[in-house]
């Protein structure tokens, strides 16, 4: 059942849980677009296809917001949006590791390789190379972990836990560029700011991460995000 947060005949912002994909992968399991689109067809009655864009994405181990366009106007709006900078994504992470600097920007040039799905740093005039631009602030620190919060200035893949790796914070539960052996990724998407397509009005939603290991060992300062 996709959990809505908000719904109108232009967009519909919902939270995508852990391990579900954004859209259709090789995995062939059942990933967000496809139940969008099929919540849409039961609830509004509509045999054929439906339209469910999509504008951004998260990591398949990733979790949180997420805004779907409803209808292609939408969809070009709101990517406009993404490429004006107008559009912002936050999230929270808990990290092994405590940073020496509490708060600021980390400025990186990333490679994917395809075959491996594998993201790795690399120097500017590396061929492919793309530039990764994020903000970052440390909440709190217990037990050597820590609470951050990101915000995004470009939307790689993979982008914030391969630069959070890179200053030796890797995020707890990173199978793959971390050291975990259990549990999931402590990466959430929180918080969605944009302008919506056709009002024009502002809209900010928050949503905060499942109380589980390793969110819980800072319940109080979560809370009082925003």
């Amino acid at each position: 059942m996709v959990n809505i947060i908000y719904e109108d005949n232009h967009i519909l912002v919902c939270v995508k849980p852990q391990n579900i994909p954004t859209q259709k992968d090789e995995s062939g399991d059942m990933d967000m677009q496809t139940e969008i689109k099929e919540y849409l067809k039961e609830k509004y009655q509509k045999p054929g296809n439906v339209f469910v864009g999509i504008v951004h994405r998260l990591d398949r181990v990733t979790g949180g917001l997420m805004v779907f366009a409803k209808t292609s106007k939408a969809a070009k709006r709101l990517s406009e949006q993404i490429k004006s900078g107008e559009f912002k994504k936050s999230y929270l992470a808990v990290t092994n590791g405590i940073l020496k600097q509490k708060k600021g920007t980390l400025v990186n040039y990333l490679k994917k390789d395809n075959f491996t799905n594998m993201v790795s740093l690399v120097s500017k005039t590396t061929p492919l190379a793309k530039e990764a631009k994020l903000d970052y602030e440390v909440i709190s620190e217990k037990d050597g972990l820590s609470l951050l919060k990101i915000n995004l200035h470009t939307g790689r893949s993979h982008q914030i836990r391969v630069q959070l790796r890179g200053v030796n914070a890797p995020i707890y539960g990173d199978h793959r560029y971390g050291f975990a052996k259990s549990g999931n990724l402590a990466l959430w998407a929180y918080k969605l700011s944009f302008y919506h397509p056709t009002k024009n009005e502002k809209q900010t939603y928050i949503f905060l991460p499942p109380i589980e290991n390793p969110w819980n060992f800072f319940n109080k300062e979560i809370n009082n995000i925003k």
